[in-house]
Parts: C-alpha cells; sequence; structure tokens
C-alpha cells in the first residue's frame, strides 16, 4: 500500500483546527468525522478527550486507508465538570458567570494515525479568567462567538480579552497543542514542510 506522507486528513469540522495546522504549510484534506461524543460516567476530563479524539480519528482513518490522520477533542474544565460547547444563549452566558474570576483548565486530547503507528495525548493548559460584569457577558454572548466554543469564549477572538493569565500551551486553548501535535504526526509518518528544505 502507497502511504500519503505529505496531505493530512484531518478528522474534525473546527476551522481553528483548520487554520493552525494550515499555517504551518501542512497541506490538509478536512473529513469531519460523524461520531457520539457524550461522555461517560465517572470519566476524568483527561480521558474523555483522548477517548473521543481516538473515536474520531479511527472513524475517519477507516475510510481513508494509507493515509495520515489527526483527530483532536476539547473541553474546559472548572473543578472537574466538563463544559462543552453551550446548547443556547442562556448556556453561553451561565459558563461565563462560572468561569468569570476563576482558574479553569482547557484539556485538548489529540490522535494520530497513519499505516505504521497510531499515537494519542491529552494536553491541560490553565487559563485564569478577569471578573466578568452581566453587561459584558450579554454582550459577548450576544456577538454568537461563544457558541461553537468549547467553554463559549474564543480566546483568540473577542474572548481573550477576558483572560488575565495562562500555563501552558496557547494553541491548545484555541483548539490544537501545535507543538506537540507535530511531533506526533512526525512520528507516524507525515513528512513536515521543513523537512523537504535542503540547503
Amino acid at each position: 500500500m502507497s502511504v500519503d506522507r505529505v496531505t493530512l486528513v484531518l478528522a474534525s469540522g473546527s476551522p481553528r483546527r483548520r487554520a493552525l495546522l494550515g499555517q504551518m504549510g501542512i497541506p490538509l484534506q478536512v473529513e469531519p468525522p460523524d461520531v457520539d461524543e457524550g461522555d461517560l460516567p465517572g470519566e476524568r476530563p483527561m480521558d474523555f478527550v483522548t477517548r473521543v479524539a481516538r473515536k474520531k480519528g479511527l472513524a475517519v482513518l477507516q475510510a481513508h486507508p494509507g493515509r495520515i490522520v489527526l483527530a483532536a477533542d476539547t473541553a474546559v474544565v472548572l473543578e472537574g465538570r466538563l463544559f462543552g460547547k453551550p446548547a443556547d444563549f442562556a448556556h453561553a452566558k451561565q459558563m461565563l458567570r462560572e468561569l468569570a474570576g476563576r482558574v479553569h483548565e482547557v484539556v485538548t486530547g489529540v490522535f494520530v494515525a497513519g499505516p505504521l503507528a497510531e499515537r494519542s495525548l491529552a494536553v491541560t493548559t490553565r487559563v485564569r479568567f478577569r471578573a466578568l460584569s452581566e453587561e459584558e457577558i450579554g454582550w459577548y454572548v450576544a456577538t454568537s462567538e461563544p457558541m461553537d466554543k468549547a467553554g463559549a469564549y474564543a480566546i483568540q477572538e473577542r474572548g481573550g480579552a477576558f483572560v488575565e493569565s495562562i500555563e501552558g500551551s496557547t494553541s491548545n486553548v484555541v483548539g490544537l497543542p501545535l507543538a506537540e501535535s507535530l511531533e506526533l504526526l512526525e512520528s507516524v509518518g507525515l513528512e513536515l514542510p521543513w523537512r523537504k528544505v535542503r540547503p
């Protein structure tokens, strides 16, 4: 079986993940998976995101033999509780009220697989929010920016104004820990763009 070591199959519909990998010059084929992303009773956040990322990746890999696939899943965690994407505007406001003035964690599970190997990991970043007024929360939710984001905010957009400090990978909070993901991809055989450069 011939292996495509240049073009990555991205098992995600996230425009943030697509942008992060695309800016590195990696050719992408985007194939969003259709899988159940529900959590299991008693499942730890790190186990949850790793399991769901693997489930997404394997679903797409079946349809693309001989290809290298990356999948990821991100959750916001506050005191052990998972914050996924808000169901509606009221849910987004409630999430932001709970995150305001506190430290939470952003956990992303990454799964990569190719014909010869598969690898996975989870990366955690600590994020501190400043205190937020009801006016700020209402204005932000009205922009609709929080509606497709884990934890109801986007650090790379307007939501970045709420963040006081970050401990760990910034790209992880956007949706993909880039340094760790590139290392995984190279370990399963993807030819990264700078490997083609010759002096």
